[in-house]
């Protein structure tokens, strides 16, 4: 059994998927690496089908109808043999030095999911992004361990390294032909992950800067109806109140606090009644969905205040940790 499979979804990828593609393969065979072409109409087929047949016990292509990065993943996963699963977008890549440790701790220990650095690549101005405050570091550790995630801290999927058992066990299965489907790759699974090891290295990096890419301010913004879809579904997922330990439950609201935070602002963002009655909307149904939920949120709330704040409050921070 090969220790990680990386996956790698792609769509039109042929410019830069190669970067994602040759840091990984640093560490030959000890991965297995799954390019999912998913209905590219460029050579992004052709190049997967290069590595395939140069490195035929290590790479292997799935080539499939167009059906949106969640269904990469799915695919992804279906067709993954190694212990452990990590997906890796194809305009972004991974720290090689950061590989090979990661390599070697994962050959040491037996987690439900390993947390890693990951680095904005933003600007030629990057900035890493961890979790030493909150998590401890070199050692197998539990929820019960796990301190207060700061306002603007939460896991990605960029910084998981999930036990494939445990996704394959869950039956995870993200949403086909929409947006953000990361948000619930990070949240659904936490209540099965029991035992986890955080190494402290700026092992992703997660590229910010194209004008066609998801998390372009303006493309969110056109894209809000999606974001919006991804938070029902998280809402609707499980009552954290009744998941154990009482960290975990916190970070879970922490998690549905962030989202209701991003879909509220990108609504007042695109400034028109439709969106304000989007956002009462959510609101409403988060209301009705989990009252208690609603009550301990306090980010959100904050963008509920007038635009005159809540938009300006919403650029700087977005200057400071440099999210999109």
């Amino acid at each position: 059994m090969k220790l990680i499979s990386f996956v790698i979804p792609c769509y039109n990828s042929e410019s830069y998927m190669e970067h994602a593609i040759q840091s990984i393969l640093v560490a030959k065979e000890d991965i297995e690496l799954i390019i999912v072409n998913d209905g590219s109409k460029d050579n992004t087929l052709k190049i997967a089908r290069k590595y395939e047949k140069k490195y035929p016990k290590v790479v292997k292509v799935i080539d499939k109808e167009n059906g949106g990065h969640g269904s990469g993943v799915n695919a992804g996963l279906d067709a993954a043999t190694g212990r452990y699963f990590k997906v890796v977008d194809s305009d972004d890549w991974v720290d090689e030095e950061s590989l090979k440790k990661v390599i070697k701790t994962l050959k040491k220990i037996d987690v439900d999911m390993m947390i890693v650095n990951y680095v904005y690549e933003k600007e030629g101005n990057p900035k890493e992004m961890g979790y030493h405050n909150v998590i401890p570091e070199n050692k197998i550790f539990t929820w019960e361990e796990v301190k207060n995630f700061k306002t603007s801290q939460y896991l990605l999927m960029h910084s998981v390294i999930y036990k494939t058992s445990i996704l394959k066990e869950i039956n995870l299965k993200l949403p086909e032909h929409t947006f953000y489907v990361d948000n619930i790759f990070v949240y659904y699974p936490l209540p099965s992950i029991k035992k986890m090891y955080y190494l402290n290295v700026p092992f992703y990096r997660y590229f910010i800067g194209r004008s066609d890419q998801s998390v372009n301010e303006k493309v969110m913004v056109s894209r809000v109806d999606q974001q919006i879809k991804i938070t029902k579904i998280m809402i609707d997922f499980f009552d954290p109140f009744k998941i154990e330990p009482k960290s975990l439950q916190k970070y879970l609201i922490h998690y549905l606090d962030i989202m209701m935070t991003v879909s509220t602002i990108l609504c007042k963002l695109a400034k028109t009644k439709e969106a304000d009655a989007k956002i009462d909307d959510l609101w409403e149904y988060l209301r009705s969905k989990n009252k208690r939920v609603l009550k301990r949120i306090k980010l959100a709330k904050l963008t509920k205040l007038p635009r005159g704040i809540s938009i300006p409050g919403y650029h700087l921070a977005r200057k400071i940790f440099k999210f999109n």
